[in-house]
């Protein structure tokens, strides 16, 4: 039996700032992981191969980061039928405009789960890929329910702190 994980893949090395966002909600969820730099344009074999062992080893979801063409993702998901999340990277003379682009346009038949520009959608696509698996895993969909209570009481907490501030003026 293989233990499920999830790919990450960058296009480039220069991707890892943003993408440690979603490596350390991987961390934090204890879902386990592979990174690797690899492209869709420079090197499709071994893009292809990579994704095919992948999948072969427990893979149940890919997270691809790119920027610019950002064809990384649509690729992937023309190897795979298990989900993939493509993060548009913020970079070139667009700001990641044209990855969002390029990235959300997928013919019908072959999706891609496309989140935000940079490090927001970095860490979203690590929150997306642990709701995916918690799907099928009852201990990880508590952890992922849990996490978001924690997030909502955090607010309030805020919200109590502003509104005793307010009372002060």
């Amino acid at each position: 039996m293989t233990t499920p994980f999830v790919a990450v893949l960058m296009g480039s090395d220069s991707d890892l700032p943003i993408m440690q966002a979603t490596l350390d909600v991987l961390k934090a969820f204890e879902i386990p992981f592979e990174a690797k730099v690899t492209s869709a344009h420079r090197t499709p074999a071994a893009t292809h191969a990579y994704v095919t062992d992948a999948e072969a080893r427990g893979c149940k979801v890919f997270v691809c980061a790119a920027g610019l063409a950002a064809h990384l993702a649509g690729a992937v998901a023309g190897i795979t039928t298990r989900p993939v999340i493509g993060v548009p990277i913020n970079n070139g003379p667009l700001q990641g405009h044209d990855a969002l682009l390029s990235t959300v346009m997928m013919p019908g038949g072959v999706p891609v789960a496309t989140v935000a520009i940079g490090s927001a959608g970095a860490k979203n696509a690590g929150y997306l890929a642990a709701q995916m698996l918690a799907v099928g895993d009852d201990a990880l969909a508590s952890k992922v329910k849990y996490e978001r209570a924690e997030a909502a009481a955090a607010v309030q907490a805020k919200d109590a702190a502003l509104q005793a501030k307010l009372a002060e003026i």
